[in-house]
């Protein structure tokens, strides 16, 4: 066990599905629990970059003194029980139970067991604006991109135990709910207690990073989800790399092989497949004095995880004709308040397909980053995660309780 923290015990846990969950969580653990070291369960998925991540934010969780538990919870059809029968003890002894994404299937059943009477939701991204709105507003916890659907088979089946684990996330009696975030929140949820992530660990632990003079630009997942047209996407990409001259391209965990393989051949960006999630890659360095994305969760956390150094964020919005016809018809206004709420960054004019946005900045600009940093020069700690070494090519990614009933499960392995 490290000095950095005391013994986990069995009373707080936390459980995380993605890299940028577990970074949260200890962002929420320096902040909020200071020298005391938690169980941190990882519920793991099944691709390999999304698996590479959590592996190398284990290492780090266990730098600062606290106990990782892997589990195999998608390892086939059996594996949901076992991970949920594993776990059942567990949860009924924990005291406070924090969690990284309140839509996941696995996160809400392990909500049904649990008796904690105080429950932590750190950042998923951008969805925790969609989660604190639907909870403040009564509604059922949907994802924004399947907002509008009609709900399918398994959403059915599991709708029971979804609205269950809503009851337990709203506040009441003697039960506390903290939101321990980075996003703007336009509605907070009566009763809950909403607390600002900073980045505060991430800043003292890496960095400064050494700034190149180029751009890099920052890749999304919105095809994969089905929002975007991928060669409306990859229209922009070209236009916004030829206008900012970005030559790399940091790859979303779930970008598809096939659209990174096109990229980088129709772009010639290079394509690098970060081994950590992207603010602490940025930290650590190099990094771009331009970074240029589309609207998603690094045009909050970027400027925060940076601050203090004369790196630029600058976000080109969705055009609504690049969405496909399957999208939600959630989708575009969602995007754009995800734009719009972000702060200290530049807002660029959309980069349709064959045009340029030319470098301008919308209405909506802001001023850039607080101010220069004290030195520039000096990079961070080398080490798994930087930059430097995490490029591959496109083509080769580095890389229960009674509730546990067998249509459950099944929702949930297949969720």
């Amino acid at each position: 066990m490290s000095p950095r923290a005391g013994n986990a015990g069995p009373h707080t846990l936390a459980f995380v599905e993605s890299p940028v969950q577990l970074l949260n969580v200890l962002e929420w653990a320096h902040a909020h629990a200071p020298g005391v070291g938690l169980t941190l369960v990882v519920l793991s998925p099944v691709d390999p970059m999304t698996r590479g991540q959590l592996r190398r934010m284990s290492d780090l969780a266990r730098d600062e003194g606290h106990e990782v538990r892997w589990e195999e919870a998608r390892g086939g059809p059996l594996a949901p029980f076992q991970t949920i029968g594993g776990l059942a003890g567990l949860l009924r002894r924990a005291r406070r139970v924090v969690l990284g994404d309140p839509f996941s299937r696995y996160v809400q059943l392990l909500l049904t067991i649990t008796r904690a009477r105080d429950l932590v939701v750190v950042d998923d991204g951008t969805a925790t604006m969609e989660f604190v709105g639907q909870l403040a507003r009564g509604e059922r916890l949907v994802r924004w991109h399947r907002k509008g659907g009609r709900p399918g088979p398994r959403d059915l089946i599991f709708a029971p135990v979804s609205s269950s684990a809503r009851r337990r996330l709203t506040p009441g009696g003697d039960r506390h709910v903290e939101i321990f975030s980075s996003m703007p929140m336009e509605e907070t949820p009566a009763g809950v207690t909403v607390s600002a992530n900073d980045f505060a660990w991430t800043r003292a632990r890496f960095g400064p990073p050494r700034i190149t003079k180029g751009a890099d630009m920052v890749g999304t997942s919105l095809v994969e989800t089905g929002v975007v047209d991928d060669d409306r996407y990859l229209e922009a990409v070209r236009a916004l790399a030829r206008a900012h001259g970005a030559t790399r391209y940091f790859a979303h965990r779930r970008e598809s092989t096939d659209k990174l393989h096109r990229l980088a051949v129709e772009t010639g960006l290079e394509i690098v497949r970060p081994e950590l999630p992207l603010e602490l890659i940025a930290r650590r360095g190099p990094i771009g004095r331009t970074i240029l994305s589309f609207p998603s969760t690094v045009v909050h956390t970027l400027p925060l995880a940076l601050s203090g150094t004369e790196v630029r964020v600058a976000v080109c919005d969705i055009d609504p004709s690049w969405l496909t016809d399957h999208a939600s018809p959630r989708a575009q206004g969602f995007l754009s308040g995800v734009t719009g709420a972000a702060r200290d960054v530049h807002r660029l004019s959309t980069a349709g397909p064959g045009e340029g946005p030319g470098g301008q900045k919308g209405p909506a600009s802001t001023a850039g980053p607080a101010g220069p940093m004290g030195s520039a020069a000096a990079g961070g700690p080398p080490g798994p995660g930087s930059a430097t070494g995490t490029t591959g090519s496109a083509g080769t990614p580095r890389s229960a309780g009674a509730a546990g009933a067998a249509g459950t499960a099944g929702a949930v392995a297949a969720g």
